[in-house]
């Protein structure tokens, strides 16, 4: 069956990547146990180790206490002009290949950009962005309006009956936050909060262009250095178990905290005014914070922009390399995107008909690339392939295996609640019209989910365009892919050619990601 044979491929690639990691480690010459005690030894090791939990613990509470504010503000407000276009600049940092978000907040914040200028203006001293400080901004431009959007949705679900019934009471607005806000934020802030703590630790390219040196390094970071420049597999293994354990734990305190899904409210609560909305303060408070957050997410894109278009387009644009590379990029993307589809479509529809805990446990098998991180299955890959690495097309298959793996989970999230709701509806109409597999794909399931395939689709082209770990762990030359081109530029602080190609990458993507968006929705029977 669909679902069995994709869940044993999902475990296979797994247990393909994690097994040799276990294997090194247990096998190595001090053992797995004496490797962990050389830890308590080991001072970088143990900065490292703090330093991935520290900065993701700081930039998880920092995303959260910013999106609080910023989510009643929109929440207080379901009209305003400019409204619906600030809640896809919101959604921008979220389809922003990472490496191009760094070098808009390089062009707004470094030592040569705009907030720079205007604070030497003054007569003050911008402090350097690489480092610890760089990478909080970094994740916070990233994660905030990640916290924004699920926040909003949380307060959105309030009934209108309930909005109604503060108005009779007369609620202020300390009342409001006390009885209905401060309840279902608080409920949802742990799940969220701790999704983003597993985002920010298993942060690879943030850190790797922002770090700035040892002191600021991650344990991505440090298996990449031990893998591709130290050639340590021994060291590589123990800080992948490092990492595989982080995140297991955390992506278990998120399966833990995440409540069941609530169905909506007939009446949501954005089609009533609320009573704490009408209030003069309230209002210029709302006014303050949404202009803000625009600032926040909008002036490092603006800047990006104008940067780019101020560069030696024409020089850049007639580089080999630059086509070259999205070329090779839009190849991945085009093996990727499909093969993700496949694997998270077969685990859903063919789960359908099983009991609910065999659903749960497939739900649960989707998941896990999200707990182990890819770089740690990428590093078991590594050491298993490594006398085949070397040639381009082995690399080229391991790197799309690899984005697989990472669209996966959101693939998933984006399906399964459609396919969900297509069993709820068909399921006894197609049994007793007889139609199963690819005819009732074709006429039944695939005009449900054309818009969530469509979405699936769009976040899956935009994670492979984007990823740098994955190029960075197998790519080889002959197939470096455009983040690879943009971060040798940075490098070698070419930033002139590096703000043409993030433009020039940014517009790839916007454009792969409502392509795909917009063509998978448009239904060609009309």
């Amino acid at each position: 069956m669909p679902a069995l044979a994709c869940a044993l491929l999902l475990l296979a690639a797994l247990a393909a990547g994690l097994g040799p990691v276990l294997a090194l480690g247990i096998g190595s010459e001090t053992g797995l146990g004496d490797s962990f005690a050389a830890l308590r030894d080991d001072s970088y090791l143990r900065q490292v180790v703090w330093f991935t939990v520290g900065q993701a613990a700081v930039s998880t509470l920092l995303a959260v206490i910013g999106a609080i504010p910023i989510a009643r503000a929109l929440a207080r407000r379901p009209a305003f002009p400019g409204r619906a276009l600030l809640v896809h600049l919101l959604a921008v940092p979220l389809l922003l290949p990472a490496l191009v978000g760094v070098l808009a907040l390089v062009t707004l914040y470094g030592q040569q950009g705009w907030a720079a200028m205007l604070v030497r203006a003054f007569g003050g001293e911008m402090p350097p962005l690489y480092g610890l400080g760089g990478i909080l901004l970094a994740h916070v431009f990233f994660n905030l309006p990640l916290a924004v959007r699920l926040l909003l949705r949380t307060l959105e679900t309030v009934p209108g009956e309930s909005w109604r019934l503060a108005a009779q009471l007369g609620f202020a607005p300390r009342h409001v936050w006390r009885f209905i806000d401060r309840p279902l934020i608080f409920r949802a802030v742990p799940a969220i909060g701790a999704l983003i703590f597993l985002l920010c630790a298993g942060s690879f390219t943030i850190v790797l262009a922002l770090g700035g040196g040892p002191r600021a390094t991650t344990l991505e970071v440090a298996l990449y250095e031990a893998l591709r420049l130290d050639f340590d597999p021994s060291r590589a293994a123990l800080l992948a178990l490092l990492q595989t354990g982080l995140c297991v734990g955390v992506g278990a305190l998120v399966f833990i905290l995440t409540p069941p899904a609530v169905p909506l409210s007939l009446g949501p609560g954005r089609q009533v005014t609320r009573p704490d909305a009408a209030r003069f303060t309230t209002r210029l408070h709302d006014s303050l914070v949404i202009g803000m957050a625009a600032l926040f997410v909008g002036l490092p894109l603006l800047g990006m922009v104008v940067s780019g278009f101020r560069g030696p387009v024409a020089q850049v644009l007639g580089e080999a390399d630059l086509w070259e590379a999205l070329a090779n990029s839009l190849r991945l993307v085009g093996l990727a995107t499909p093969l993700t589809l496949a694997l998270a479509g077969g685990l859903l529809m063919g789960a359908r008909h099983l009991p609910s805990p065999a659903r749960r446990l497939l739900a649960g098998l989707g998941v896990l690339p999200l707990a182990l991180p890819p770089i740690v299955i990428g590093t078991g890959w590594f050491i298993l392939f490594r006398p085949m690495v070397l040639d381009a097309w082995v690399a080229v298959a391991l790197t799309i295996a690899l984005n697989v793996l990472m669209a996966l989970p959101y693939a998933l999230r984006a399906l399964a609640p459609a396919v969900s709701d297509a069993a709820a509806r068909h399921d006894r109409l197609c049994a007793a019209l007889g139609l199963s597999g690819w005819q009732r794909f074709t006429l039944i399931d695939f005009p449900a989910l054309r818009r969530p395939l469509a979405t699936a689709a769009a976040l899956t082209a935009a994670l492979s365009l984007g990823d740098l770990g994955a190029v960075a762990l197998f790519g080889a030359s002959e197939t470096a892919a455009l983040p690879a081109l943009l971060f040798s530029r940075m490098g070698s602080y070419r930033f002139d050619e590096a703000a043409v190609i993030a433009l020039f990458f940014l517009l790839v993507g916007l454009a792969l990601f409502f392509g795909i968006d917009k063509g998978l929705n448009r239904d060609r029977r009309a």
